[in-house]
């Protein structure tokens, strides 16, 4: 598949009329700077940046230029830092900081859900065989950051045993997902809690093996990664945030219904093969419907991860968000 087939099917996918304020209104060019981070779960971002699929949204509502700039970063802490100072205008992370962002009033909120994506902790060390062994332990755990989603999901994971949902938070090492992957191959750490596609690629390997999977305290399909916009783009310019809700949610169909061509995409920047990379994208979900937010932000706010109670999922996402 050529880079000419892939615009023949983006062509046909983006006949659909796209919706909101209609082109007499006319707001005129405009800027936005959007940042995201790691991993296949990110997929949509990617597709949606290298198609300029927001620019086209924007363009088709207002006969106007939209330019984009886009941020790679570490966490979600860095995106919520990138929010405050006025950096950054939109931007996609875990479920975990994006509810401590709301609940602290920076200044956003949910726009879209991106995708569900499998979890799991991987060691290189035989005696670790459960959290048995790694509560009082001094082996280390690398993660995206405290406070991240992962930190969220290993929490869960030790509350439905019964453990303390913060008994390995000294243990943690914060590390991006490519970072953690190569520290516990090489064996800089002993642990390393992932997802798609380094876990994938962490399985594969004879020197690893996998302690837990946390599918029963998140299913691959529940929210994993959202996207998060500012209230002052809400607010004051309902055609790009339009365009940028249209622009994302066009990247995740043309993922769901054009796999093989998305994977030709995505691959050039993940680095896997094209085999891989299609496989690694159907073992992902990706829609704008959230699932399950409403519910980890009470467990965050239970646990201590928040400081105060989120309230409703009203209070979490704009009114064109659907979910839960």
């Amino acid at each position: 598949m050529n880079r000419k087939l892939i615009a023949l099917a983006l062509a046909a996918y983006l006949a659909v009329p796209a919706f909101g304020v209609q082109a007499a209104e006319a707001p005129g060019d405009a800027e936005l700077s959007i940042a995201y981070q790691y991993g296949l779960g990110y997929a949509p971002v990617t597709i949606a940046q290298q198609l300029g699929l927001i620019e086209k949204a924007y363009e088709e509502t207002t006969g106007s230029q939209l330019t984009i700039t886009w941020n790679q970063m570490n966490s979600g802490a860095d995106i919520n830092t990138g929010i405050v100072s006025g950096d950054l205008d939109a931007g996609f992370m875990g479920v975990g900081p994006a509810l401590t962002g709301i609940s602290q009033d920076l200044g956003y909120k949910i726009f879209s859900n991106l995708s569900g994506q499998e979890h799991g902790i991987m060691t290189n060390n035989e005696a670790i065989q459960s959290f048995d062994d790694l509560v009082g332990s001094d082996y280390q755990i690398a993660l995206v950051n405290l406070g991240s989603i992962q930190h969220i999901l290993l929490a869960k994971a030790l509350d439905a045993q019964g453990y303390d949902p913060h008994a390995l938070d000294s243990n943690i090492v914060a590390m991006k997902h490519p970072d953690g992957m190569s520290a516990l191959v090489s064996g800089a750490v002993a642990v390393h809690l992932t997802t798609n596609p380094y876990l994938f690629q962490e399985r594969e390997e004879d020197s690893l093996t996998e302690i837990e999977s946390l599918s029963e305290v998140c299913p691959a399909e529940d929210s994993f990664l959202v996207g998060i916009a500012s209230e002052k783009i809400y607010e004051e310019n309902p055609a790009l945030y339009e365009a940028l809700v249209k622009g994302i949610s066009d990247g995740m169909d043309y993922l769901n219904d054009h796999v093989e061509e998305a994977a030709e995409i995505t691959a050039e920047y993940d680095g896997n093969e094209l085999e891989k990379e299609i496989e690694y994208l159907k073992q992902g979900y990706y829609s704008p419907e959230t699932k399950g937010i409403e519910a980890t932000a009470q467990f965050m706010f239970e646990n201590g991860f928040l400081e105060k109670d989120p309230g409703s999922y009203e209070n979490l996402v704009f009114d064109n968000v659907k979910g839960n």
